[in-house]
């Protein structure tokens, strides 16, 4: 399933980015905000952003973001560990 969404033109001409990182932007910003209602886990909200597990920790923590860490968490490190 892929989900896309529309945002005004009057909307998206206020937003006080350069056009080419306007959806980059967007994109880890609506990780970060979904991550911190615990609508996605860690490992989640970091692919929707495009991030690496350490740049996305490291974003959280600058915007004073906890970890939430739970099962979903904890089999995402251990697939890592492992290479996967």
């Amino acid at each position: 399933m892929s989900v896309q969404l529309q945002i005004p033109d009057t909307v998206a001409q206020a937003i006080r980015l350069p056009e080419e990182r306007l959806v980059r932007e967007l994109l880890v910003e609506l990780a970060i905000a979904l991550y911190a209602q615990e609508f996605l886990s860690f490992g989640k909200a970091r692919e929707l952003a495009g991030l690496e597990k350490y740049e996305f920790g490291r974003l959280l923590g600058d915007r004073g973001i906890a970890r939430h860490y739970g099962w979903e968490e904890l089999e995402d490190d251990l697939a890592y560990a492992r290479g996967e």
